[in-house]
C-alpha cells in the first residue's frame, strides 16, 4: 500500500504552494511603424517591423 499523509496540510501551506500558479495578463504595446497593438519584444504581425526596421516582408492583399 502507498504511504498516506499522517496529518492534513493546512490551507496556508496549500495556498503557498499554489502562489506561482496565477496567470499574468499579456502586455501589449503599440507598434512604432503602424500603430497596431502587439506583444512586447516581438515582430509586429501587421507590418513585419521590429526595432524600427523591417524584419518580415508582409504581402498586402488588395481585395476590396
Amino acid at each position: 500500500m502507498p504511504p498516506h499523509p499522517k496529518r492534513k496540510h493546512s490551507k496556508g501551506r496549500r495556498d503557498r504552494r499554489r502562489a506561482h500558479d496565477a496567470l499574468t495578463p499579456v502586455t501589449l504595446v503599440a507598434c512604432r511603424n503602424c500603430g497596431e497593438m502587439r506583444r512586447q519584444h516581438t515582430v509586429c504581425l501587421n507590418c513585419g517591423h521590429y526595432e524600427g526596421r523591417e524584419v518580415i516582408a508582409i504581402k498586402k492583399d488588395d481585395k476590396g
